[in-house]
């Protein structure tokens, strides 16, 4: 089995330096948290391109498949620059995200819009600016959408976002495909949809079906199911119809290493299984090779993120835990009390081998007691002022922060090369206040 950067703890370029100190991109984590302060999010630019490369040859056997990042895991203007670079399009939720990658520069046509109750706007924005794809969710969205095209005298290339009646093995409220689920039409209202397209909403062109089935994913066998799901339809539609659609785009959700005890599939394994299933599949319903759309988002930015945090209070609890907190917690990363989530955390700023061990929690900040990163480590003993640096962050974390408790969100860092750079500034108060207004009767 060839390895991918999927299934790696942390970002390919971490390592103890000469002080001692752990290390990313050739940056000194201790010298980053001094240099920008903590909480901080780090990308390592470096491991980014390592698993973009990693999916590309993983399914350079089949020629028409097209790379689509899920900007939901993380969407900033450098991370979206740099896929760009390698080749990647863009599954985008909302008119952020649309926009967002839009003022990146990229090729709008290359840019896809999923979701399942998209609004007015959101459509207008995404036709105003040429979005490629639009993912149709629902008969609410197909009659919108047509309302909105007509409007603006165009007409709008979609995909159908259908409910393959999958389930995998994942947290259930990062499941996507199974039958009760509130994304996509169930497979028994797609010729319905088809009927609707090709006879009433004239200006919606239809090109493909589109399917999620979850988020980090471990299984293997999921994906072949999914495919043969999905040519059947194109065939079954072909024949009821004679529409001939040629597209379909598989979703992501390929899982990544957060503990030691994560065992992740490689996105080679995955790319040999996709490629051998859809060589199956075409022939046995004869119909053309079509363009595959894969939309990998956890798996391309999350080994490549860490947060550095400071140590600060400590609690030993009678004949209990002992508790060490951070100046971070659920507010940049919700996903512990989220989905109880799992992390692996190290002391950035003590690698030695003789400095005693103990086993403690690893607590937030904010005011609440499920505000807890993790529940139970055994690191090097913590003093005041030490760098934590808690890995596989890059997923999910900036993307779901708030501003809990009126706590500024993180600065985060581009690290590559030695070279660290700010990508995302670090909220002031003044920042925090800025949305906010007194109505001219309460002012004094």
């Amino acid at each position: 089995m060839t390895s991918s950067t999927n299934q790696f703890l942390k970002p390919v370029t971490t390592r103890v330096n000469d002080a001692g100190n752990l290390e990313i991109g050739g940056c000194d984590l201790v010298d980053l948290a001094e240099k920008y302060a903590t909480p901080l999010y780090v990308v390592d630019e470096n491991t980014i391109r390592s698993v973009c490369r990693d999916y590309k040859k993983a399914f350079e056997k089949y020629s028409k498949i097209h790379m689509m990042y899920a900007s939901k895991a993380l969407c900033t203007s450098a991370v979206t620059r740099i896929l760009d670079e390698e080749g990647f399009g863009f599954d985008t939720v909302s008119s952020g995200e649309i926009y967002t990658v839009y003022k990146s520069g990229v090729n709008m046509s290359h840019v896809l819009f999923n979701g399942n109750n998209k609004s007015y706007d959101e459509l207008s924005l995404a036709l105003d600016l040429g979005v490629g794809r639009i993912s149709v969710d629902n008969f609410f969205e197909l009659a919108l959408l047509n309302e909105i095209a007509q409007s603006k005298n165009k007409n709008v290339d979609i995909l159908l976002r259908i409910t393959p009646g999958i389930e995998c093995h994942t947290h259930e409220y990062i499941q996507t495909g199974h039958l009760d689920s509130k994304f996509g039409f169930d497979l028994t209202q797609i010729d319905e949809a088809v009927e609707l397209i090709l006879n009433e909403y004239k200006n919606l062109k239809i090109h493909g079906l589109h399917a999620h089935i979850g988020s980090q994913i471990f299984e293997t066998s999921i994906y072949p199911d999914e495919i043969e799901i999905l040519v059947r339809e194109i065939a079954r539609l072909d024949e009821k119809f004679s529409l001939k659609l040629d597209e379909i785009n598989i979703g992501g959700g390929i899982g990544v290493k957060y503990t030691e005890t994560d065992m992740p599939p490689s996105i080679y394994d995955i790319g040999q299984l996709v490629v051998d299933k859809l060589d199956i599949m075409i022939g046995k319903y004869g119909i053309e090779p079509p363009t595959v759309f894969l939309e990998p988002g956890r798996s391309i930015i999350s080994t490549a993120g860490v947060t550095l945090y400071t140590v600060g209070s400590s609690k030993q609890v009678p004949h209990g835990r002992k508790y060490i907190a951070v100046d971070g917690g659920m507010a940049d990363n919700p996903r512990p009390s989220m989905y109880q989530a799992n992390y692996l955390a190290e002391v950035a700023n003590k690698k030695g081998d003789n400095i005693p061990k103990e086993k403690i929690t690893l607590a937030g900040r904010f005011c609440e007691s499920g505000d807890v990163l993790i529940p139970e480590i055994e690191l090097p003993q913590l003093d005041e002022g030490d760098i934590i640096c808690v890995y596989n962050t890059g997923a999910y974390n900036y993307s779901m922060a708030s501003n809990y408790n009126k706590v500024s969100k993180p600065a985060m860092v581009l690290v590559n090369n030695s070279q660290s750079d700010i990508i995302i500034s670090r909220e002031t108060l003044e920042d925090l206040m800025s949305h906010e207004i007194i109505p001219d009767r309460l002012k004094k």
